[in-house]
């Protein structure tokens, strides 16, 4: 069995499936910090050390989630 909506699968390792639960969690925050970057931005101009904080910690949760992915994605050999 696979869930679409989650990318779960039941044959997973548990490994695999605790790599999975990661990049959704990395995933929420990678939102979080878009969302609060743009509230930082729509005051003002913001705090612009603060926004360039938060765009570099955003930047280091999409190199994490991109590693991850790299490692649930199969080698493919042409």
């Amino acid at each position: 069995m696979h869930s679409e909506d989650d990318g779960f699968d039941i044959n997973d390792t548990p490994e695999k499936r605790a790599l999975k639960a990661r990049v959704i969690e990395l995933r929420a925050q990678h939102r979080a910090l878009d969302s609060a970057i743009a509230a930082l931005q729509d005051q003002n101009g913001g705090d612009t050390l603060q926004v360039a904080r938060l765009k570099r910690s955003k930047l280091v949760l999409r190199d994490q989630i991109q590693w991850i992915e790299d490692r649930l994605t199969p080698d493919i050999i042409a």
